[in-house]
């Protein structure tokens, strides 16, 4: 059992929980994963780091109430406990040790960015980060990735905060501005990475994806995270999550991470249903 030693509201359906795990915290570095289970008769759903303290002994993660089981975990109080929560999973982040990164975190994606700006920082690399959601009220970790960027650009698709528009379009800006942009990594919805790496393809700019949205077991024993990347069938969970965005078949992954869209839609239901009826399973008293 790992103790939630802090839990925090991003949005209201986006919590920060800090989880008691010191033997994950020891090991774990940008870019990877945790299986976590909530309950003994329920599902195992991987969720990227989104920061690490070994000295503390503690792992961050960030959930986006979404599912049955993300919003089960979301509904965990500070001081409840999770059953499992296993890891670090998944190959780290290929970090460069000198130039400048320019990071793009999309909606949820700004979580699992921030662990790789705080290391490049850490480096001495130049880091220029790009965040940006839907409206201001769902962007998260701003101050967060201040702290850890040289610059940090914010874009809102209402223009309510920042750029009004697309994360790509301030990338572009940058590109055309003459920049010399070493790498860029991008993490957040699938459509967005794709976004993405058709703005800096015609560049020749290296550009890294993360493709941890369509991950399920997490252990590369389900074939649920099956992609191709160059030519040859990958599995995001054992070969990545990281990989590079001009080689990703992104048609593919898009049409894959919709595959189990009617039994998680399903699972919502039941779980409204059963709590409608004063039988809920919700967990954490709720």
């Amino acid at each position: 059992m790992f103790k939630i030693v802090k839990k925090r509201e991003l949005t209201p359906v986006t919590k920060l929980f800090v989880v008691e795990a010191p033997m994950v915290a020891k090991k774990a570095l940008p870019g990877q994963f945790v299986i976590v289970r909530v309950t003994e008769s329920g599902e195992r759903i991987p969720l990227t780091i989104a920061d690490y303290d070994a000295g503390a002994g503690t792992v961050t993660i960030v959930v986006q109430e979404v599912g049955k089981t993300s919003r089960l975990l979301g509904a965990l109080p500070e001081g409840d406990r999770i059953l499992d929560f296993v890891g670090p999973l998944g190959k780290p982040a290929p970090l460069i040790d000198r130039g400048l990164v320019v990071l793009v975190g999309g909606g949820f994606g700004v979580a699992p960015i921030y662990p790789i700006a705080k290391a490049l920082k850490a480096k001495g690399v130049k880091v220029v980060s790009i965040i940006g959601a839907r409206t201001k009220d769902l962007l998260i970790l701003e101050e967060e990735m201040r702290g850890v960027s040289d610059e940090l650009l914010v874009a809102t698709d209402d223009g309510s905060k920042g750029h009004k528009g697309f994360v790509t379009d301030v990338l572009k800006q940058l590109i055309d501005e003459g920049r010399k942009i070493d790498q860029v990594i991008a993490i957040g919805p699938m459509v967005m990475m794709r976004a993405v790496a058709r703005t800096t393809e015609p560049y020749k700019l290296k550009t890294l994806v993360s493709v941890d949205p369509i991950m399920v077991d997490g252990t590369g024993m389900c074939g649920a995270c099956r992609l191709t990347v160059g030519g040859e069938v990958k599995f995001a969970c054992v070969d990545g999550p990281i990989f590079d965005a001009h080689k990703v078949d992104f048609d593919e992954a898009v049409r894959r991470g919709r595959m189990y869209l009617p039994e998680q839609e399903l699972a919502v239901k039941r779980m409204e249903s059963s709590c409608a009826g004063g039988g809920c399973t919700c967990g954490g008293g709720h």
